[in-house]
Protein backbone atom coordinates (compact mmCIF):
# COMPACT_ATOMS: atom_id res chain seq x y z
CA UNK A 1 0.00 0.00 0.00
CA UNK A 2 1.33 3.18 -0.67
CA UNK A 3 1.40 6.27 1.46
CA UNK A 4 0.27 9.53 0.65
CA UNK A 5 0.13 8.81 -3.01
CA UNK A 6 4.13 9.14 -3.21
CA UNK A 7 6.16 8.04 -6.31
CA UNK A 8 6.94 4.29 -6.64
CA UNK A 9 10.41 5.27 -7.73
CA UNK A 10 12.54 4.81 -4.65
CA UNK A 11 15.20 7.27 -4.25
CA UNK A 12 18.20 5.35 -5.23
CA UNK A 13 16.29 4.45 -8.38
CA UNK A 14 16.20 8.02 -9.28
CA UNK A 15 19.53 8.55 -8.34
CA UNK A 16 20.86 6.42 -11.03
CA UNK A 17 18.63 7.60 -13.16
CA UNK A 18 19.69 11.14 -13.38
CA UNK A 19 23.40 10.15 -13.70
CA UNK A 20 22.33 8.53 -16.75
CA UNK A 21 20.53 11.26 -18.13
CA UNK A 22 23.57 13.91 -17.12
CA UNK A 23 25.23 15.35 -20.30
CA UNK A 24 28.12 17.27 -21.19
CA UNK A 25 27.45 20.39 -22.93
CA UNK A 26 29.86 22.25 -25.30
CA UNK A 27 29.43 25.30 -26.53
CA UNK A 28 30.95 26.74 -29.70
CA UNK A 29 30.89 30.33 -30.20
CA UNK A 30 32.59 30.98 -33.45
CA UNK A 31 34.08 34.30 -34.64
CA UNK A 32 31.86 36.87 -36.64
CA UNK A 33 28.06 36.99 -36.73
CA UNK A 34 27.48 32.90 -37.12
CA UNK A 35 25.45 31.16 -34.59
CA UNK A 36 26.37 30.23 -31.19
CA UNK A 37 26.63 26.19 -31.47
CA UNK A 38 25.60 23.82 -28.61
CA UNK A 39 26.93 20.16 -28.65
CA UNK A 40 25.33 17.64 -25.89
CA UNK A 41 27.24 14.40 -25.01
CA UNK A 42 25.97 12.12 -22.84
CA UNK A 43 27.70 11.36 -19.80
CA UNK A 44 27.11 7.46 -20.89
CA UNK A 45 28.74 7.78 -24.60
CA UNK A 46 31.73 9.64 -23.04
CA UNK A 47 32.57 6.90 -20.62
CA UNK A 48 32.19 4.61 -23.67
CA UNK A 49 34.39 6.66 -25.45
CA UNK A 50 37.53 7.13 -23.24
CA UNK A 51 37.33 3.43 -22.18
CA UNK A 52 37.91 2.66 -26.07
CA UNK A 53 40.46 5.70 -26.39
CA UNK A 54 42.23 4.43 -22.96
CA UNK A 55 42.21 0.57 -24.75
CA UNK A 56 44.07 1.66 -27.57
CA UNK A 57 46.41 3.76 -26.37
CA UNK A 58 47.43 0.49 -24.18
CA UNK A 59 47.17 -1.37 -27.24
CA UNK A 60 49.35 1.42 -29.28
CA UNK A 61 51.61 1.61 -26.43
CA UNK A 62 52.01 -2.71 -26.27
CA UNK A 63 52.93 -2.88 -29.91
CA UNK A 64 55.63 -0.16 -29.77
CA UNK A 65 57.39 -1.81 -26.29
CA UNK A 66 56.92 -4.69 -28.37
CA UNK A 67 58.61 -3.47 -31.61
CA UNK A 68 61.53 -2.13 -30.16
CA UNK A 69 63.18 -5.67 -29.25
CA UNK A 70 62.57 -6.85 -32.62
CA UNK A 71 63.96 -4.01 -34.08
CA UNK A 72 67.61 -4.29 -32.01
CA UNK A 73 67.54 -8.21 -32.82
CA UNK A 74 66.74 -6.98 -36.66
CA UNK A 75 69.73 -4.45 -36.34
CA UNK A 76 72.20 -7.08 -36.00
CA UNK A 77 71.20 -9.27 -39.28
CA UNK A 78 73.71 -8.01 -41.09
CA UNK A 79 76.12 -8.14 -38.63
CA UNK A 80 75.16 -11.97 -38.29
CA UNK A 81 74.94 -12.61 -41.58
CA UNK A 82 78.84 -11.53 -42.24
CA UNK A 83 79.62 -13.83 -39.18
CA UNK A 84 77.82 -16.62 -40.62
CA UNK A 85 80.17 -15.98 -44.39
CA UNK A 86 83.46 -15.89 -42.28
CA UNK A 87 82.28 -19.32 -40.59
CA UNK A 88 81.51 -20.77 -43.69
CA UNK A 89 84.74 -19.71 -45.34
CA UNK A 90 86.45 -21.26 -42.05
CA UNK A 91 84.22 -24.20 -42.71
CA UNK A 92 85.51 -24.45 -46.47
CA UNK A 93 89.11 -24.40 -45.23
CA UNK A 94 88.72 -26.92 -42.57
CA UNK A 95 87.11 -29.87 -45.21
CA UNK A 96 90.07 -28.69 -47.53
CA UNK A 97 92.29 -29.72 -45.13
CA UNK A 98 90.60 -33.17 -44.11
CA UNK A 99 90.71 -34.09 -47.90
CA UNK A 100 94.15 -32.83 -47.86
CA UNK A 101 95.12 -35.23 -44.30
CA UNK A 102 92.51 -37.83 -45.58
CA UNK A 103 94.70 -38.36 -48.71
CA UNK A 104 97.77 -38.32 -46.75
CA UNK A 105 96.83 -41.05 -44.78
CA UNK A 106 95.71 -42.87 -47.34
CA UNK A 107 99.24 -42.70 -49.02
CA UNK A 108 100.53 -44.12 -45.91
CA UNK A 109 98.62 -46.91 -45.81
CA UNK A 110 98.86 -47.94 -49.19
CA UNK A 111 102.29 -47.65 -48.29
CA UNK A 112 101.86 -49.97 -44.62
CA UNK A 113 100.30 -52.46 -46.77
CA UNK A 114 102.53 -52.47 -49.71
CA UNK A 115 105.62 -53.29 -47.34
CA UNK A 116 103.93 -55.44 -44.56
CA UNK A 117 105.96 -55.65 -40.94
CA UNK A 118 109.06 -57.08 -42.54
CA UNK A 119 108.62 -56.61 -46.35
CA UNK A 120 112.02 -55.69 -47.84
CA UNK A 121 112.15 -52.57 -49.58
CA UNK A 122 112.26 -52.62 -53.61
CA UNK A 123 116.12 -52.06 -54.62
CA UNK A 124 114.69 -49.25 -56.90
CA UNK A 125 116.45 -45.03 -57.56
CA UNK A 126 113.83 -42.64 -56.23
CA UNK A 127 111.64 -41.64 -58.95
CA UNK A 128 111.29 -37.62 -57.65
CA UNK A 129 113.45 -35.15 -60.13
CA UNK A 130 114.94 -32.87 -58.23
CA UNK A 131 114.05 -29.48 -57.81
CA UNK A 132 116.69 -26.36 -59.46
CA UNK A 133 117.12 -24.07 -56.45
CA UNK A 134 119.33 -21.08 -57.34
CA UNK A 135 120.75 -20.55 -53.69
CA UNK A 136 122.13 -24.26 -54.24
CA UNK A 137 124.99 -24.03 -56.15
CA UNK A 138 126.09 -27.13 -58.52
CA UNK A 139 129.23 -28.05 -56.43
CA UNK A 140 127.33 -29.19 -54.01
CA UNK A 141 125.36 -31.58 -56.05
CA UNK A 142 125.68 -35.02 -54.86
CA UNK A 143 127.80 -34.06 -51.69
CA UNK A 144 125.03 -36.29 -49.16
CA UNK A 145 124.33 -39.55 -49.24
CA UNK A 146 121.66 -41.38 -48.88
CA UNK A 147 120.42 -41.38 -45.80
CA UNK A 148 119.24 -45.47 -45.62
CA UNK A 149 120.41 -48.90 -46.58
CA UNK A 150 117.95 -49.13 -48.37
CA UNK A 151 115.81 -46.90 -51.57
CA UNK A 152 112.66 -46.66 -49.56
CA UNK A 153 109.40 -45.05 -50.98
CA UNK A 154 109.64 -41.20 -51.04
CA UNK A 155 105.69 -40.31 -50.38
CA UNK A 156 105.62 -36.64 -50.01
CA UNK A 157 109.24 -34.63 -51.67
CA UNK A 158 109.37 -30.26 -51.11
CA UNK A 159 108.14 -30.35 -54.57
CA UNK A 160 104.60 -31.45 -53.29
CA UNK A 161 104.75 -28.23 -50.58
CA UNK A 162 102.24 -25.81 -52.85
CA UNK A 163 100.16 -28.82 -53.25
CA UNK A 164 99.73 -29.60 -49.72
CA UNK A 165 100.79 -27.46 -47.29
CA UNK A 166 103.75 -26.31 -45.56
CA UNK A 167 106.34 -29.44 -45.32
CA UNK A 168 109.92 -29.19 -45.46
CA UNK A 169 112.30 -31.97 -46.83
CA UNK A 170 111.58 -35.42 -48.18
CA UNK A 171 109.33 -38.35 -46.57
CA UNK A 172 110.70 -41.73 -47.07
CA UNK A 173 108.19 -44.69 -46.48
CA UNK A 174 110.33 -47.73 -45.04
CA UNK A 175 109.79 -50.52 -41.90
CA UNK A 176 110.10 -49.49 -38.12
CA UNK A 177 113.10 -50.11 -36.87
CA UNK A 178 115.29 -49.56 -40.44
CA UNK A 179 118.60 -48.39 -40.07
CA UNK A 180 118.70 -44.52 -40.56
CA UNK A 181 122.53 -43.43 -41.76
CA UNK A 182 124.12 -39.62 -41.23
CA UNK A 183 124.47 -38.51 -45.33
CA UNK A 184 127.52 -36.95 -44.76
CA UNK A 185 130.23 -36.22 -41.86
CA UNK A 186 129.62 -33.72 -39.65
CA UNK A 187 128.96 -32.87 -35.96
CA UNK A 188 125.61 -33.97 -34.05
CA UNK A 189 123.98 -30.67 -33.38
CA UNK A 190 120.73 -31.43 -32.16
CA UNK A 191 119.27 -35.19 -30.85
CA UNK A 192 116.52 -34.48 -29.27
CA UNK A 193 111.97 -34.88 -29.11
CA UNK A 194 110.18 -32.38 -30.93
CA UNK A 195 106.07 -32.52 -30.94
CA UNK A 196 106.09 -32.06 -34.79
CA UNK A 197 109.37 -34.23 -35.49
CA UNK A 198 109.29 -36.60 -32.81
CA UNK A 199 112.48 -37.75 -31.85
CA UNK A 200 115.18 -36.51 -34.45
CA UNK A 201 118.70 -35.76 -34.91
CA UNK A 202 120.56 -32.74 -36.82
CA UNK A 203 123.76 -33.11 -37.60
CA UNK A 204 126.02 -29.78 -39.17
CA UNK A 205 127.91 -30.43 -42.16
CA UNK A 206 129.78 -27.20 -42.14
CA UNK A 207 129.62 -24.99 -44.80
CA UNK A 208 125.75 -23.82 -43.78
CA UNK A 209 124.88 -26.87 -44.43
CA UNK A 210 122.52 -29.29 -42.23
CA UNK A 211 120.34 -32.63 -42.57
CA UNK A 212 117.32 -33.67 -40.08
CA UNK A 213 116.54 -37.14 -39.56
CA UNK A 214 112.85 -37.07 -38.31
CA UNK A 215 110.07 -39.51 -36.45
CA UNK A 216 112.78 -41.85 -35.07
CA UNK A 217 111.76 -44.55 -33.16
CA UNK A 218 115.28 -44.69 -31.23
CA UNK A 219 118.37 -41.96 -31.33
CA UNK A 220 121.70 -44.05 -31.28
CA UNK A 221 123.99 -40.37 -30.99
CA UNK A 222 124.39 -37.65 -28.45
CA UNK A 223 124.95 -33.91 -29.33
CA UNK A 224 128.38 -32.77 -29.31
CA UNK A 225 129.38 -36.26 -31.15
CA UNK A 226 131.08 -36.24 -34.33
CA UNK A 227 130.13 -38.90 -37.04
CA UNK A 228 131.36 -39.77 -40.24
CA UNK A 229 129.12 -40.42 -43.38
CA UNK A 230 127.10 -43.82 -43.53
CA UNK A 231 127.50 -43.75 -39.80
CA UNK A 232 124.33 -45.43 -38.23
CA UNK A 233 122.48 -42.47 -35.65
CA UNK A 234 118.79 -43.76 -35.33
CA UNK A 235 115.85 -46.36 -36.03
CA UNK A 236 113.01 -45.43 -38.18
CA UNK A 237 109.77 -45.15 -36.52
CA UNK A 238 106.65 -43.02 -36.24
CA UNK A 239 107.05 -40.97 -33.51
CA UNK A 240 105.65 -37.22 -33.88
CA UNK A 241 102.94 -36.16 -35.99
CA UNK A 242 103.46 -39.37 -37.87
CA UNK A 243 100.78 -41.89 -39.24
CA UNK A 244 102.98 -44.77 -40.33
CA UNK A 245 107.11 -45.36 -40.18
CA UNK A 246 109.08 -43.80 -42.68
CA UNK A 247 111.78 -41.49 -42.40
CA UNK A 248 111.99 -37.30 -42.91
CA UNK A 249 114.59 -36.55 -44.31
CA UNK A 250 115.45 -32.41 -44.63
CA UNK A 251 118.48 -31.10 -45.72
CA UNK A 252 119.01 -26.99 -44.84
CA UNK A 253 121.08 -24.58 -46.37
CA UNK A 254 122.44 -21.27 -44.43
CA UNK A 255 119.15 -22.20 -41.94
CA UNK A 256 116.82 -22.70 -44.98
CA UNK A 257 114.91 -26.00 -46.50
CA UNK A 258 116.18 -26.78 -49.70
CA UNK A 259 114.92 -29.84 -51.95
CA UNK A 260 117.00 -32.80 -50.65
CA UNK A 261 117.70 -34.15 -54.23
CA UNK A 262 119.46 -31.80 -55.15
CA UNK A 263 122.25 -33.05 -52.42
CA UNK A 264 122.06 -36.71 -52.54
CA UNK A 265 123.35 -39.08 -54.88
CA UNK A 266 120.58 -41.35 -55.42
CA UNK A 267 120.52 -45.17 -54.75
Amino acid sequence: MKANGADPTTPTEAGSNDMDDRRLTLIVVPHGDLETRTIEIPYGKLKVALGVTFAVTLFVAFVVASWFPVAAQASRVPALVEELEELEGERAKVVELAETLALVEAQYERVREMLGADAAMPESTVALPPLRDAAVPDALAGQLSWPLPIAGIPTRSQEQTARLGEHPGLDIAVPAETQIRAAASGRVKEAETDEVYGQYVLIDHGSGLESLYGHASRILVRPGDRVTRGQLVALAGTTGRSTAPHLHFEVRKDGRAVDPLQFIRQP
